[in-house]
């Protein structure tokens, strides 16, 4: 279904993780480029929501049902802008630490989404 799009998703997610993982290391908060990185995976996450309520509607089955299959979109959608507002509250390296969390999070649900979708 959405492979090519679940892989841009996990690779664009582990690369945020691990840049805010790096400057978590380093003790800096999120900075605005942090907030850039975590739009352009939120948007990512965005299409392939669309996409994936779009193949449902044509008549298209997931594996293991279509409700968990659009809860695990909706998850996978939520994960990183909610470490981005959580990172707000927080503006020391616990900050960066939390969006790093949130995006390997969102990697984890993308594998998720690949097995229920039947993969």
């Amino acid at each position: 279904m959405l492979d090519a799009l679940t892989v841009a998703v996990s690779a664009a997610a582990l690369a945020l993780a691990a840049w805010c993982g790096f400057a978590a290391f380093r003790g800096q908060p999120t900075k605005d480029w942090h907030f850039a990185g975590m739009a352009v995976v939120t948007l990512l996450a965005l299409v392939q929501l669309v996409v994936g309520v779009v193949q449902l509607a044509r008549g298209e089955q997931a594996g293991e049902g279509a409700t968990i299959f659009v809860a695990y979109l909706a998850g996978a959608f939520a994960a990183v802008p909610a470490a981005g507002f959580l990172s707000l509250a927080e503006r020391t390296r616990w900050g960066s630490a939390t969006v790093a969390a949130g995006a390997v999070v969102l990697a984890v649900l993308e594998v998720r989404l690949h097995d229920i979708w039947g993969g």
